[in-house]
């Protein structure tokens, strides 16, 4: 069963069922698109779409974009975290041989259903069941690592598991949105530093994913808008809405994230809300009107924090992701930066 995704934009199709409809099942695994394989981590049964997806064939395009950065010499000692259906390992076995590909998969039943597949079709790679932040140390040094579930952090312990010289490219996700594909080198100091090669949309690592507290904790059981002070802005939500500029609010702030409510006439709430449920933010956009109501509650004033944000973004000349780039010290704290390490991104808030 699989779920494919859009040519365009995020989410999913209709189920298909191979056994049912093995032409349009074709039709599908040959297309451009990700192929959703999992719900709520295997607890979701049916031909229903359920409330997570947590497993997928990922979109051929990105996959090969990823490999491409990745740059694999022959003779290369691989790393794969993130198994899922299998098929990235069989690529990378194909290429450089499965003695020299290790995989590792959190999801006990999607590695036994990739070893199966991989096996089926000629290949042998290690294929291991762990936590992939973590690696796969009895294996290490690795030449290179491919990582493809979102990272919010990237994990140490892999960074430690990599030769100097290695590469690690993997999707990286702010806390505020947006995500792209970072290409790290690693130092001989431990540290690791590279750019964003491009955009990128990819599931959670599961061990770096985030609990959200709803609105109505942020309000103290009072109604909207609470003790929220009231104000207007003329920057409408609409512009900080793009992948793109999520992106670059994200890479600024601390722990904020967004949420959009959306109403049947094209208007919309958008929340901001911090990590430590202190602070809160709405601003009601208006399809058409020049300005917009803000109220905003606690110690820190999230809506000037991310315009604070978004205007730097903008002051820059609205740089693609291919213009910042991330440095994670050999202590694990990373910064962003833009055009060269040496250029900071500024934090706010």
């Amino acid at each position: 069963m699989i779920w494919p995704g859009q040519a365009s934009g995020t989410g999913q199709t209709d189920a298909i069922d191979r056994r049912i409809d093995p032409a349009r099942w074709r039709q599908a695994v040959y297309s451009d698109v990700s192929l959703t394989t999992q719900w709520d981590d295997g607890e979701h049964s049916g031909t229903g779409k359920g409330r997570t997806p947590t497993c997928s064939n990922s979109q051929p395009s990105m996959v090969f974009s990823m490999l491409a950065a990745l740059d694999v010499e022959p003779g290369s000692r691989v790393l794969e975290v993130g198994t899922g259906t299998g098929w990235n390992a069989a690529l990378l076995s194909e290429r450089f041989g499965s003695p020299n590909v290790v995989t590792v998969e959190v999801d006990a039943d999607n590695a036994a259903t990739a070893r199966a597949r991989l096996g089926a079709a000629g290949y042998s790679p290690m294929a291991v069941v762990g936590d992939g932040a973590e690696g796969w140390k009895p294996s290490a040094p690795f030449d290179r690592v491919l990582i493809t579930a979102s990272l919010r952090q990237v994990p140490r312990a892999i960074v430690e598991q990599v030769r100097p010289g290695g590469i690690i490219v993997a999707p990286y996700a702010t806390e505020y949105g947006g995500e792209g594909v970072v290409r790290l080198t690693v130092r001989e100091d431990g540290s690791a530093s590279g750019p964003f090669v491009g955009s990128s949309a990819f599931m959670r690592l599961r061990q770096q994913r985030t609990q959200r507290t709803h609105v109505r904790e942020y309000l103290g059981g009072k109604p909207w808008p609470a003790d929220g002070a009231k104000s207007m802005t003329s920057t409408s939500p609409e512009e900080l809405g793009d992948w793109l500029p999520m992106f670059a609010i994200g890479l600024q702030t601390a722990g904020v994230f967004p949420w959009a409510e959306v109403y049947d006439d094209g208007s919309y709430t958008l929340w901001l809300r911090d990590k430590a449920v202190t602070s809160w933010a709405s601003i009601d956009y208006v399809p058409g009107a020049e300005e917009f109501e803000v109220y905003q509650s606690g110690p820190r004033t999230l809506w000037g924090e991310v315009q604070s944000a978004y205007s730097w973004w903008h002051l820059q000349g609205r740089p693609g992701f291919e213009r910042f780039g991330i440095t994670v010290a050999a202590g694990g704290l990373a910064h962003a930066w833009l055009d060269s390490p040496s250029h900071s991104v500024p934090r706010v808030g």
